[in-house]
This record gives structure tokens, C-alpha cells and sequence, in this order.
């Protein structure tokens, strides 16, 4: 048929191409209230100028599932949609974004998207939902007229730049025989929508540069600033207004530049693209895929219901408190402010009045729950099945939130000394984790993770309250890097007040906004950024505005070699990634 000869030129090439360049809470006993973050006044006089920055290799990137998705929900309609798992995306330096540079697509993850592509035309093109689409009506069964003039408009927004003529004729050939052979104009359209919808240039972002006339150098070109602003700040392919700016070359000029930024950053879509952000940086991509599960004996409130909202109820409050309230990024870890489903009430031990959708809700004064430490989201994601793992909380601490790395375990330790729940002479994690001190293997490691994670104690394997273990009292006390606390909010306060948390923020930032770790030449820009994030109040708009409208952002100091390329194995710490304390 032809369906089937048509798409063999477009899967052959996606299969040879890699990716190279309200009411207060329940709770028991006294609690120590957090010390507020401390407060950030904006820096008098002007802003220091941005140092000199040779900003690292344009890279080309897969797009991501919610990419994905997003781009034929804006292009094509919602009801296009499908079902379906994807390739996994591949997390590198600890983000998808980075790893989305370092992927290519196998024989059955090309399988995959020829599936996807036929079940998203078919959708398209039904007679539900095409004239939606397709503007025109065909005259007959064959229309060539009518066939290129949809395939130009979508092939326009699918690709991300202006296609050529003769691109379009031999598109329109693909629908005018398929319709031929199968008598019928929209099945002929199915079939050339499925070949785009395979092509390398739908499936990855390629980034184009060119040299700057002005400059000198390699800047990025104008329809590539249109698809790297609008990934970034939308997760999804560019609207109307940004493309065409992209084609008239107006994104290449700081001031073109600047308007379509602002109006991208005051759109609620930017919304999304904050929740990817966090999501991805959180890992909270486990959570989607099904993949945290506990055991029902021990954990019997725990449902994929219940963790699916857990997600949400974190990523409300990101939002709520970075974009709705242009709020302190700090606060995010000292905030009593959440939202609640019926399903969270029951994690949480609180009543829900609404038997569907979400309440507003605020934490008593003297609750446990402070900040996002303490959201179920991430306490049942690093925990064990069966039991929690002050370790595994105290290293996403270390390496999510101060991008600071820690190491694996050497391969001979015995795990059975730390994870015997029966053993009544070790009733805490804390008297079982005593072992890491006394192993001179392991205690140089753990003496940075589980002191952050015995704080969080006082939380099961997923995230439910709890002031004893195995009978005895929990001691939640300890100090991060010399600040002292004595409990979960306690350690939410000191986090919030450590000189690495807004750094490390601007570095994951910029890591995602470019696929890649920072390299030497953008050390000094790096810093200058964290400076202006801190003269800023820890906001999220201006730091976003300060990313796009960079050197760093917007040139390249060439294509990225293949051979350099992060593998999914390799640990980040390569010789052009920017090093130590402030990096992963």
C-alpha cells in the first residue's frame, strides 16, 4: 500500500540520525518555627554590566514527551493527541533537558513514533475534527491545490521554519498518491501528515547558527531563538506571533528580542514550562511513568491516585508561589501555603471537604508540614518500598537544591547492617544509620546526606506523619553544613538561608534553558546571573529574562563534536563543565 512505501525514506533517516551537538493541620506536640528566609532588597544603582561570556556548542535535542505532545495539541488540536509510551527521554547531569542532547532514536523507539504519527493523522483528519485543520475543501478526490496548501501551513509550524516549494510538492506527490490509491482526499492527507510527523526535523530541535555580522563570532539564528525561546518558556513549538518575528529576523536584535521575551514570560503558558522545569529537576518524570511503588502491607493509603496528586499539589505550589505571587524562590522551602484532593487528605490526615478537585489549604503554625520538603511528592519518591531513606532524601537535598554531588557507595559495603527493621536494639533509622560513622568507607559521604534526611523523619515511606518508629521516639535534629536545626522545619529554614540554594537554582536553571552544562567561558556570566537573581529577590521571571537574553543563551562557539557527548553513564565532571562547589 501506500501508506506503508512512503514513510520508508522518512523512518530510514530519523533511524540513522543521533542526537550530537484555609484551615490549619493536624499534629502532635510542640514544633520548632522555621526562621523566614531572609529577605533580598534589590541592589542600588544600576546593574553591573554582563562579563564577556564564549558560550558553549549549539546542540541538537529531542523533543520530549510533553514536548511532544504540546507541540501536535498546538498544531493539530487537543483531540489529536494520542495514547502511547514513548522512547524514554534519558536523564544526564541529574536533568531530561541535558540528556535530551545525548539521545538518538533506536529501531523500536522509531517503531514507536511511526505508530504515534499514523494514530495522531488519523485524529486529525477524522470527520470530527478536520475541517478544524484543513481550511480548504478538497474539489475532488485528488486536490493538489488544496493538499499543499494544509501541508505548507502545518509542515510550517511542525518544523519550526518556512518549507520550501519544492519540499511541499514532494508532500503533496505523497497525499496525491496515497489518495489515489485509497480513493479517498483525507486518507491520502493521513499518510503525508504521518511522513512529517516522523521527520528528524519535527522529532529534534536542530539549532542553526550563523556568523554575527556585527560581532563576529557564531550567534544563533532567528528561527532557531524562536524554537529555543518557545521550548523553554512554553514547551512547545512557537506560535504565529514568535515564528514570524523568527522569520523577519527580529530575534536576533535585542530589541525584537526583548518584546517577544516579555510577552512570552507574561503569558500564562509560561505556567507549564515552570511545572517541566521542576518536574524534571525534582525527577518527578518517576511519578508519571508508575514507577514509585510501595508495598501495600506496610503503606495500605498509598495509591498511584494519591502519588499523581501528590506530583500536582507540589508543582500548585511552585506555581502559586513563583509566578502568581512573584514570589521569593527560597519561600518554597519555609512556605505553610498547599492545596489539597481528597486522595492528599488521607496522606496528610486532613480533612478535605471538596470529594473532587483541589482546596487551598494552610498549615497551622506548629504543623510539621513547612516547605516542599515535607510534600508527600518528594518524600514517598526518595524512599525505599517498604520503609523511608534519610539517605536517599539527604542526597537529593545535597545534589538537587546545592548542586553538589555525592558519590555511589563503594560496591562492598554490606546494606544488611543498616536495613534490618526487626532489629529491636536499632528501632531508628538513626541508631541503623550509626554504622555509616563508624565505616570509614562510608562516612565521609553520609555525613553529608543523613543528617539532612533524619530531619525528615518524621515522615514514612511516603510522606504520612509520624513521631515514633518501631515504638521508639524519632530525634529529627542535626545541622546542615553548621546550621543547627531540630526538625523538619528547622532544616527547611537552614536550607532557605544557605549561600548555595539560589546559585544552585540559576545553574539547574540554565542547564535546562540550554541542554547542557556550562563550560569555562561561561563561568563568569554564571555568577554575574546568580548575583542578579539574588539583586532580584530570587524571582523566577527576571532570572528566565536574564537566561534568554544572554551571550550564553543566544550564541555558540560552534557544533557540538559527537565524540564529547555526555553518554546516559557519564558522570557530568568533564573538563569544560564549570567545577567545584557550584557544580553537579
Amino acid at each position: 500500500m501506500a501508506g506503508s512505501r512512503i514513510l520508508v525514506g522518512a523512518l530510514l533517516a530519523a533511524l540513522a540520525l543521533p542526537a550530537c551537538g484555609s484551615s490549619g493541620g493536624a499534629g502532635g506536640g510542640p514544633r520548632t518555627t522555621p526562621t523566614p528566609a531572609p529577605s533580598a532588597t534589590a541592589t542600588p544603582g544600576p546593574t553591573p554590566a554582563p562579563p564577556s561570556t564564549k558560550a558553549g556548542p549549539a546542540a541538537m535535542r529531542r523533543l520530549t514527551a510533553p514536548q511532544y505532545r504540546a507541540t501536535i495539541a498546538d498544531v493539530l488540536g487537543e483531540d489529536a493527541v494520542a495514547p502511547g509510551r514513548f522512547e524514554p527521554d534519558q536523564r544526564v547531569s541529574g536533568l531530561l533537558a541535558v540528556g535530551s542532547a545525548d539521545v538518538s532514536v533506536s529501531p523500536s523507539g522509531l517503531e514507536q513514533y511511526d505508530a504515534m504519527a499514523r494514530e495522531v493523522a488519523r485524529r486529525a483528519l477524522d470527520p470530527d475534527h478536520r475541517d478544524a485543520v484543513v481550511s480548504c475543501s478538497p474539489q475532488s478526490t485528488v486536490d493538489d491545490a488544496c493538499a499543499s496548501a494544509f501541508l505548507r501551513a502545518t509542515a510550517r509550524r511542525l518544523l519550526r521554519r518556512p518549507v520550501a516549494d519544492d519540499e511541499v510538492s514532494a508532500w503533496t506527490a505523497i497525499a496525491r498518491e496515497a489518495a489515489s490509491d485509497l480513493g479517498d482526499f483525507h486518507a491520502g492527507l493521513e499518510v503525508a501528515l504521518s511522513a512529517l510527523l516522523v521527520s528528524p526535523e519535527f522529532l529534534f530541535r536542530i539549532d542553526e547558527t550563523e556568523i554575527d555580522p556585527e560581532r563576529g563570532g557564531e550567534r544563533f539564528t532567528s528561527l532557531s531563538m524562536a524554537h529555543r525561546l518557545s521550548y523553554l518558556l512554553w514547551n512547545s513549538t512557537p506560535d504565529e506571533e514568535l515564528l514570524a518575528a523568527g522569520e523577519r529576523g527580529e530575534l536576533v536584535d535585542p530589541a525584537g528580542l526583548a518584546s517577544q521575551v516579555d510577552r512570552l514570560l507574561e503569558s500564562d503558558r509560561l505556567d507549564t514550562s515552570v511545572r517541566q522545569l521542576f518536574a524534571d529537576a525534582w525527577g518527578f518524570d518517576a511519578i508519571e511513568q508508575g514507577l514509585v511503588r510501595k508495598d501495600p502491607e506496610i503503606f495500605p493509603a498509598f495509591s498511584q491516585e494519591a502519588i499523581r496528586d501528590a506530583e500536582e499539589q507540589t508543582l500548585r505550589v511552585v506555581v502559586d508561589q513563583l509566578l502568581a505571587r512573584d514570589g521569593d524562590y527560597r519561600e518554597l522551602f519555609t512556605t505553610r501555603r498547599s492545596f489539597m484532593t481528597r486522595p492528599l487528605g488521607i496522606l496528610y490526615r486532613v480533612p478535605v471537604r471538596s470529594p473532587e478537585g483541589w482546596e487551598e489549604w494552610l498549615f497551622a503554625d506548629d504543623d510539621r508540614r513547612v516547605g516542599v520538603l515535607t510534600h508527600a511528592s518528594l518524600l514517598a519518591l526518595r524512599s525505599h518500598p517498604g520503609r523511608s531513606s534519610p539517605t536517599l532524601r539527604g542526597k537529593f537535598v545535597r545534589e538537587a537544591f546545592l548542586c553538589q554531588d555525592v558519590p555511589p557507595p563503594p560496591g562492598n559495603v554490606d546494606f544488611s547492617m543498616f536495613a534490618d527493621d526487626a532489629n529491636q536494639k536499632k528501632t531508628t533509622a538513626r541508631e541503623r544509620l550509626e554504622a555509616h560513622v563508624s565505616n570509614p568507607a562510608c562516612a565521609g559521604c553520609h555525613a553529608l546526606m543523613d543528617p539532612i534526611g533524619l530531619a525528615l523523619e518524621n515522615f514514612d515511606g511516603i510522606g504520612v506523619e509520624r513521631d515514633t518508629e518501631n515504638g521508639a521516639a524519632i530525634d529529627a535534629s542535626g545541622a546542615l553544613d553548621g546550621d543547627a536545626y531540630a526538625d523538619a522545619p528547622g532544616l527547611g529554614a537552614a536550607l532557605a538561608r544557605h549561600p548555595q540554594l539560589g546559585p544552585c537554582f540559576v545553574e539547574t536553571a540554565f542547564r535546562y534553558s540550554v541542554g547542557r552544562n556550562p563550560v569555562a567561558g561561561e563561568r563568569d556570566w554564571l555568577e554575574w546571573a546568580q548575583e542578579r537573581f539574588a539583586d532580584s529577590g530570587f524571582r523566577l521571571r527576571p532570572l528566565l529574562r536574564t537566561i534568554v537574553t544572554s551571550d550564553a543563551f543566544r550564541r555558540a562557539s560552534g557544533p557540538r563534536e559527537a565524540s564529547t557527548a555526555t553518554t546516559a553513564n557519564a558522570h557530568p565532571d568533564d573538563a569544560d563543565a564549570v567545577g567545584a562547589e557550584g557544580s553537579r
